[in-house]
């Protein structure tokens, strides 16, 4: 055998160069394909943003309750329902992208004409739900305030005990749908305690009472006596005037509280009721304050007794307005009852 070694086989660089290229090839692909995809999705994205901003389809405000756990598979599916969005599917999607999924809030919502997705989702977000106004007329007694909260059908809930004669402050209180009634009553305390805290401080001096609820008792009596804010102060001073000096209140629906409860009587008070010492709340025949308040004072009334009008009179009469004539004398008193009753045989011939 030949010593001479046969040469080494050199790599071809066409092959080289080949299996280099395929590899460019490839890289370029997975790119092309990666920049597509990506153009595909942000493409996706900004249809998806474009839809979610989009007016909505109702022409009318509409009114959604979203019952307390409702998650947003269900809540998408009530809009959907109601006419409010025209895709659940992509309701759920851009709220599950933006991670506001948990963020939705229960609650009856008032959504305007044509909101958008985003609108929509923006309002169930913020809680802002339908506020419902419960009025409480003034003058009212407790059991006629338990009996208006339990006819407002916006609330939920039993009431078992009827509050102190009063104790709550009337007014109107806004509520959400299914706020429960003793929430209500709970905040009509809490608010005649509230404002009993602002005014006592700043009460006028030598009144004839010493406490808050003696301040209520005979607010309840202004009350009762005036439907005119304007006459609350000089009432009220009346009734400070007539403690001071030792008289009676002589108030009729103290009397008519004592038979009744602060029930319409449906007719006049009689002498033998006028007379009735018995009545622990005839401020005829009992000096000082009744034992209880006769209603629950509303806060121009408490603020009236807290602070009275400057006043020297000691009596008052229906006008026949409507309102009441004051007098300081016991004869100008009866001046004006004499003139009173002439407006009412008047009214009575004009009736018959």
């Amino acid at each position: 055998m030949s010593d001479v070694k046969a040469p080494k086989a050199k790599p071809n660089a066409n092959t080289k160069g080949g299996l280099g290229r395929l590899i460019l090839w490839l890289f370029t692909g997975l790119l092309v394909l990666a920049l597509m995809a990506a153009g595909a999705v942000y493409g996706g994205y900004r249809w998806l943003q474009a839809e979610f901003v989009a007016p909505g389809p109702a022409q009318e405000e509409t009114v959604i309750l979203l019952p307390r756990g409702t998650g947003l598979v269900r809540i998408s599916s009530q809009l959907e329902s109601a006419g409010l969005i025209e895709d659940a599917r992509l309701f759920r999607a851009a709220v599950t992208l933006d991670g506001g999924d948990r963020s939705l809030r229960a609650g009856e919502y008032a959504v305007p004409a044509q909101s958008s997705m985003a609108q929509i989702y923006e309002l169930l977000r913020s809680g802002r739900t339908m506020q419902h106004p419960v009025t409480f007329a003034e003058g009212l007694t407790s059991a006629m305030i338990v009996a208006v909260l339990e006819e407002a059908d916006v609330l939920t809930g039993e009431i078992t005990d009827i509050p102190p004669e009063g104790s709550l402050l009337p007014e109107t209180y806004l509520v959400d749908r299914g706020t429960p009634r003793q929430v209500v009553l709970d905040r009509m305390l809490a608010a005649q305690q509230t404002l009993l805290d602002e005014l006592w401080p700043h009460r006028a001096e030598d009144l004839p009472f010493s406490t808050r609820e003696e301040a209520i008792i005979l607010a309840s009596v202004v009350e009762k006596e005036t439907g005119i804010g304007a006459e609350r102060a000089e009432v009220a001073a009346v009734f400070v005037n007539r403690l001071r000096r030792g008289m009676r209140l002589e108030s009729d629906p103290t009397i008519i509280y004592g038979i009744s409860r602060g029930e319409p009587l449906g007719r006049g008070l009689r002498r033998s009721e006028l007379d009735n010492a018995a009545n622990a709340w005839n401020s005829y025949q009992n000096d000082g304050l009744p034992p209880t308040p006769i209603a629950n004072p509303g806060a121009q009334s408490i603020a009236a007794v807290l602070n009275p009008a400057e006043s020297r009179a000691l009596f008052f009469v229906a006008d026949g307005t409507g309102g009441h004539a004051f007098s300081a004398t016991y004869a100008e008193h009866q001046r004006h009852v004499a003139r009173w009753r002439q407006i009412e045989r008047a009214r009575q011939r004009a009736g018959d």
